[in-house]
């Protein structure tokens, strides 16, 4: 159970369980109430150092509301100000009431982003992670008036104090995703002898913050478009133009995060880039960064895998004027790709001709492999429900009929495994087609 809600139903049961004996008593028990406070923050640290709570900032307001009442208790008692005021019923009921709505509130952070296990590492490396912000010298902000060169802020999870070179894995987010969100699946991959780079695209993503600070949210324009789109405001030509543009923006950002790693690799004395296997490069990502992904794989000519995370293939896409509608390119996708599907994409892929090139009989991409995650919804296939289930039920309309635990862990393996078998040699890849 979320830590957050079940020391919110204890200070629940505390302060209405205390109202009625104080009710029926018709006293205040200040001096009762004193020591409660006392003993309640010294119960609360002591959790914490055993670990059965998982210290974070998201405990901060909590563990400031219960310091600050246990120094009032002790300097009540220590004053013997126990029973100053006189009993008044209404008195009692209006305190409890502010009391456990100070403490909902206190509580809120812990209960939107509660303790999670994090899912399985089964490699042998140890991870390490570095971040890093590159400058493209090449091509000016647009979404800033400012004149300014468009960065690009990348984090790596590779292999810690480890020889050899290693394939070059690059992901992309969603839409307001940020670089972290399938941090399990990087961690899991570098402990598997992978260098992979994450990307934030500045202004597509919910923020980003580069190395000297600057934090950079993402723009409003950007996100009414998303929602416009999802809520059918556009015809089919303006969605096309759109996707153009989101595509242009995303696929410029991986080139350019692949070509600057494959400059510095053979230029930067840097030990991470030296540990780079620049002839094994994979793409991969979810949502909007899947869709990129795929494009990219179209496009480039070194990538030598990639995985699309429940995305649409942009790339594959032809608007035609005269019937108003999209119909599927008509050139063979010939590098390796992995799909993965939550419900919410796969009961699409024969209805919504926005996914006719995702559709299971296009002859274009016979050698892919599709997988099934029955159960899962979209949002269910990155971290973001392990780290508040909360957010991630409202953003994607409902709780998935799957453990998160296992859905994540399935689709690390599959990836693991596609990638093992496509950029490594490793093994056979034969997916099942539901999971």
């Amino acid at each position: 159970m979320n830590m957050g809600i079940l020391l919110l139903l204890v200070a629940l049961i505390f302060e209405i369980t205390f109202a009625i004996y104080c009710i029926s008593t018709k006293q205040n028990h200040k001096k009762i109430k004193n020591w409660m406070r006392i003993v309640v923050f010294i119960v609360f640290v002591l959790l914490t150092v055993s670990s059965l709570i998982d210290w974070s900032l998201f405990w901060i307001m909590f563990a400031i509301l219960l310091f600050l009442l246990a120094i009032n208790g002790a300097v009540s008692l220590i004053l013997n100000k126990t029973n100053i005021k006189p009993y008044k019923t209404s008195t009692i009921v209006w305190k409890s009431i502010m009391m456990i709505l100070t403490f909902a509130l206190a509580l809120s952070p812990a209960i939107i982003f509660p303790q999670h296990p994090l899912p399985k590492v089964t490699g042998g490396y140890e991870v390490a992670t570095i971040t890093d912000t590159y400058v493209d010298k090449n091509r000016i902000e647009e979404f800033t008036d400012s004149g300014e060169n468009r960065f690009v802020n990348v984090e790596f999870w590779y292999p810690k104090n480890a020889d050899g070179t290693y394939p070059l894995l690059v992901f992309s987010h969603g839409a307001y995703g940020i670089k972290t969100s399938n941090s399990s699946t990087y961690t899991e991959l570098a402990s598997h002898g992978y260098i992979v780079v994450s990307i934030d695209h500045p202004y597509h993503s919910f923020y980003t913050r580069s190395e000297d600070g600057t934090v950079v949210m993402v723009n409003s324009d950007f996100s009414q478009e998303v929602t416009n789109k999802n809520k059918g405001v556009y015809s089919n030509e303006e969605k096309y133009n759109l996707i153009q543009k989101w595509m242009k923006l995303r696929t410029d950002d991986m080139n350019f995060v692949i070509d600057t790693i494959l400059k510095k690799s053979k230029n930067d004395n840097d030990p991470l880039y030296r540990q780079i296997d620049t002839e094994k490069i994979g793409v991969f990502g979810h949502s909007m960064g899947g869709a990129a992904s795929v494009w990219l794989g179209r496009e480039r000519n070194d990538i030598s895998a990639v995985v699309n995370i429940d995305a649409t293939f942009f790339s594959e896409l032809v608007y035609k004027k005269e019937i108003d509608d999209f119909v599927a390119s008509s050139k063979d996708f010939t590098t390796p790709l992995l799909n993965i599907y939550s419900d919410d994409v796969w009961r699409q892929l024969e209805s919504n001709s926005i996914y006719i090139a995702n559709n299971l009989k296009n002859e274009h991409f016979k050698e892919a492999h599709t997988v099934h995650i029955q159960g899962a919804k979209h949002l269910s296939l990155t971290d973001l429900p392990f780290f508040s289930p909360i957010l991630a039920n409202i953003i994607q309309g409902g709780k998935a009929d799957i453990d998160q635990s296992y859905c994540i862990e399935t689709e690390n393996e599959l990836i693991l495994k596609f990638f093992d078998f496509e950029l490594k040699g490793i093994g056979h890849f034969t997916p099942k087609e539901t999971y």
